[in-house]
């Protein structure tokens, strides 16, 4: 088993933007990491991102930040239109949020880790873990480590061969994403810097959320019932789109052209704990949630970034208690965050504007790298 200056190695399961955060700030804190990725290659393929002030706080105590800066935007307004009409204009009241693609993000991330040294192996499948500090690949292989870390989605191969207890459920809707050219010109006069989140309830639920990511790239989600065929359609059906929103048929025209989409939908996954032994879960294998709130990702690098702190400052004979305890501190926050985020996919309360209150916007105003944070949320047992 290799060690880091601190005597210490770790081995993570999936090098998305959870396995890369905690990889990266572990090895910023003296491991040595490696992380595994089926894939063959090192890349993410999704569209954009809204990015709060506790993700970019982590960015930041990594070494990510200023790249991601260098090509994401921070848009005037969140605005709300319900049937055309404009019903809220949000600016968070100077709340630090960006938005960028997530292929930025992803090398951002990638630059980070492999500037901190972390060993990233793709074509490398896990297929099981152990609480006492081993990973098992699908060659047959089994790596030791002081640290386990599940990183690996919502199926989880870390989690599922250790049997933690879970719920999940899947939630009516979802969306299908698309990265599109801004086509500021071709969308004419309008507030086309902002991100604009379209709501049709009547004569059907049909949404699109507007997401400039920089002055090039645009995002956009179209939002439909699982059970709409239509709706729900890909490649998508673009006379259904532009009757419903003729405003943005030149963007939905470029999306209707876009390879491979896929409609996915929202689903949810609850755990009662986040760790056993030296096996740690983070991102999608320990709290899948709908993006409502757009914290997904979010809660991921936050989760990911205390867990390594909380690693590295205990023992390591005490490590597995250091788990726990980190599990206590972390996991209501974001366990509010995943219900409140349930309860809107389901009722679709975002639509009436103006639901970036102070509770819903808890998780933004998070800062994972205050030491003091617990103190000023007031964290539950």
């Amino acid at each position: 088993m290799p060690t880091g200056k601190n005597g210490r190695h770790a081995e993570i399961a999936g090098a998305g933007f959870a396995g890369l955060t905690a990889a990266t700030a572990l090895a910023r804190m003296g491991w040595t990491v490696r992380v595994h990725e089926s894939g063959t290659e090192l890349r993410e393929q999704g569209a954009g991102i809204v990015l709060w002030h506790n993700s970019l706080k982590v960015l930041e105590a990594i070494g990510a930040l200023d790249a991601v800066m260098e090509d994401s935007m921070t848009p005037p307004f969140y605005e709300t239109r319900m049937h055309h009409e404009s019903v809220s204009r949000e600016d968070f009241g100077g709340l630090f949020w960006r938005t960028a693609t997530r292929p930025h993000l992803y090398k951002s991330l990638l630059g980070a880790a492999q500037n901190a040294g972390v060993e990233l192996v793709t074509g490398s499948k896990v297929v099981g873990a152990s609480p006492k500090g081993l990973l098992t690949l699908a060659s047959g292989q089994t790596l030791e480590a002081d640290l386990v870390v599940g990183a690996d989605g919502v199926k989880s191969q870390v989690r599922d061969s250790i049997g933690f207890e879970q719920e999940r459920w899947k939630s009516r809707d979802g969306i299908t994403r698309f990265l599109v050219p801004r086509l500021k010109e071709e969308l004419g006069e309008g507030e086309w810097d902002n991100v604009i989140d379209f709501w049709n309830l009547e004569p059907r639920y049909l949404r699109v959320l507007y997401v400039p990511c920089n002055e090039r790239e645009l995002y956009i989600a179209l939002g439909a019932p699982r059970a709409d065929e239509q709706g729900s359609r890909t490649p998508i059906d673009l006379d259904l789109w532009t009757s419903a929103y003729p405003e943005l048929a030149p963007v939905l025209k470029a999306a209707s052209t876009a390879p491979d989409p896929k409609y996915y939908g929202y689903q949810t996954t609850v755990l009662e704990k986040w760790s056993q032994g030296r096996v740690a879960l983070i991102g999608d294998a320990a709290h899948a949630m709908c993006p409502a709130l757009a914290q997904g990702a979010g809660c991921a690098m936050q989760n990911a970034y205390t867990m390594a702190v909380a690693a590295t400052e205990a023992s390591v004979s005490d490590l597995p208690d250091a788990l726990v305890e980190w599990d206590r501190l972390e996991h209501p926050i974001t366990d509010r965050c995943q219900r409140r985020s349930a309860d809107y996919a389901a009722n679709r309360g975002m639509s009436q504007g103006n639901q970036f209150t102070d509770e819903n916007l808890e998780t933004a105003k998070y800062d994972p790298t205050d030491p003091g944070r617990h103190a000023l949320i007031g964290a539950k047992a």
